[in-house]
């Protein structure tokens, strides 16, 4: 039985890709100058699985909470993007959306909140190389009972002040080294989350993101790599920007039309694009 589960959802997935082949220009499937390029992460956490539907057409289905994917470099331009809990028709979108990606862009996307609210959390991120020696972290608060916290060393300095729910911290410059982190309610030296182990590497960026409800026990982190200094011509997008999206946890077969069908949202707030949120509720999975 998992075999051919497998096995379904594989073949899903192409199909969707090559769905996807035929509606977007050749542009998206091989990285070129001046394309986007956009990653996606399901940070909300009582949401179902989900379908993303690309200018009327299932491209992708059955997506999970804390899934998230590499970069895929996309042409700039308009799509029309639809989120429907899986199985769902397009009539029952949670999320609708005409939409523009720009050029020479990077975007990550989260999926936060509970489903009754969910929204998408759009980041412009900066994936330029960190100095010798260096690593870059960012911080995102994606739980959504959780208050306003800090991040601090274990046993050492406060790192980040005061981020609440939906917030991205600054990219923060550390020593590449091993860290224990935690994240504690903001003013207190109570650990709400510890991230031990976390190992900042020279020359790398990373987002670690805060996911699932303090109030249940669920809250954990979801750490991803963003970029590299030194290239990879299996995952460097644009010769011009060092390698990117070794984090992303989506099936590989899969990562080109889901980043296109929700990639796109990461335009949402810089766009006049029209989104709608159905206010229900969903039933958790």
């Amino acid at each position: 039985m998992t075999l051919h589960w497998f096995s379904l959802r594989k073949l899903s997935l192409l199909l969707g890709l090559a769905l996807l082949v035929a509606i977007v220009p050749a542009a998206t499937v091989s990285a070129a100058d001046g394309d986007a390029r956009v990653r996606v992460v399901h940070a909300s956490p009582d949401a179902p699985n989900v379908d993303i539907w690309v200018n009327g057409s299932v491209a992708i289905s059955d997506l999970a909470f804390k899934e998230a994917t590499d970069y895929v470099p996309l042409a700039p331009g308009e799509y029309q993007i639809q989120v429907t809990p899986t199985g769902a028709p397009a009539t029952e979108a949670v999320i609708d959306a005409t939409v523009t990606l720009e050029a020479n862009t990077d975007y990550t996307v989260a999926a936060i909140g509970e489903v009754a609210n969910i929204q998408p959390l759009v980041l412009v991120d900066d994936n330029s190389a960190p100095a010798a020696g260096k690593a870059h972290v960012r911080v995102v608060h994606a739980s959504p009972d959780a208050p306003a916290v800090d991040v601090a060393v274990a046993n050492g300095p406060v790192l980040i002040e005061n981020l609440a729910f939906g917030e991205a911290s600054d990219y923060l410059p550390v020593d590449a080294a091993t860290y224990d982190l935690q994240v504690r309610p903001t003013g207190t030296d109570t650990s709400a989350l510890d991230i031990s182990g976390f190992m900042a590497e020279d020359g790398t960026t990373y987002t670690v993101f805060a996911v699932g409800m303090a109030g249940d026990g669920s809250l954990s982190a979801l750490p991803l790599v963003d970029a590299k200094a030194e290239m990879s011509s299996a995952t460097s997008a644009n010769p011009s920007m060092p390698a990117t999206g070794a984090g992303g946890t989506a099936t590989q077969a899969g990562t080109s039309a889901w980043l296109l069908a929700l990639g796109a949202l990461a335009a949402l707030t810089l766009t006049t694009g029209t989104v709608a949120f159905a206010r229900r509720a969903v039933a958790r999975r």
